[in-house]
């Protein structure tokens, strides 16, 4: 049964835990969203440059992340991101030990995952601008900086909107998982109140609404994106 006075803010209730417990769940889908473009944009290069080693590497890294669970990849950077970092440290001489917080794993491992589904909608933005319209730049005596910032950025970002939008709610789900972390986002609040309370339906219902109110925000957020970038275009 649905008990609202458990939502109540201040000591007799979990409203405010939950209220934190939201915050952080924006703050690392931010956070990994940001990253996770800029890998993207790495990613891309990496596949569109006349390089084998760097295409394989590209191919490489975006099959096996997108061939194994979400939770799976999770596991191994929160397991292996402290050694990874401390052989790291040892080259340059520090033999101290070193552990990465929830955060910043939760942040590098969901970034790592929405990094290979960016890379696909961007390389697809961008092999989806008239190649024409570059020749045409340079023949005005465009320099390379000033046809890709007036001339391919608008239109890959014109592009890419919607699948970026789409990548954007996948990561803003897939924050549920990093709960194996011990971080306190939505999901893992709704567990430990769970457990406290012993009213599993009353929370799991209001981490779903939460995770819904934020979806459906996003979602108009990103439909205004796409409107004004799509100006002049339709």
């Amino acid at each position: 049964m649905f008990k609202f006075d458990k939502l109540v803010f201040g000591d007799l209730g979990w409203g405010d835990e939950f209220l934190f417990a939201t915050l952080m769940t924006l703050t690392v889908s931010i956070l990994s969203m940001g990253l996770g473009l800029f890998l993207a944009i790495i990613t891309v290069w990496a596949k569109l440059i006349k390089s084998r080693i760097t295409k394989f590497v590209a191919n490489f890294y975006t099959t096996v992340i997108r061939g194994i669970p979400e939770l799976l990849v999770i596991y191994l950077i929160f397991f292996g991101g402290n050694a990874v970092v401390m052989s790291i440290a040892k080259i340059f001489g520090y033999n101290g030990y070193i552990e990465l917080n929830a955060l910043t794993i939760g942040t590098i491992a969901i970034a790592f995952i929405s990094a290979t589904y960016s890379s696909e909608v961007i390389r697809a933005a961008y092999l989806s601008v008239n190649k024409g319209q570059i020749e045409a730049a340079k023949a005005m005596g465009l320099n390379k900086v000033n046809i890709f910032i007036k001339v391919l950025a608008p239109q890959i970002i014109r592009h890419a909107l919607p699948g970026i939008g789409n990548v954007w709610q996948i990561t803003l789900k897939d924050t549920s998982l990093i709960s194996v972390t011990g971080l306190v986002e939505i999901m893992r609040q709704s567990r430990i109140s769970s457990n406290v309370e012993h009213s599993p339906l009353t929370f799991l219902v209001t981490a779903a609404f939460l995770y819904l109110f934020l979806t459906t925000f996003s979602g108009k957020f990103f439909k205004t994106l796409e409107y004004k970038f799509s100006k002049g275009y339709n």
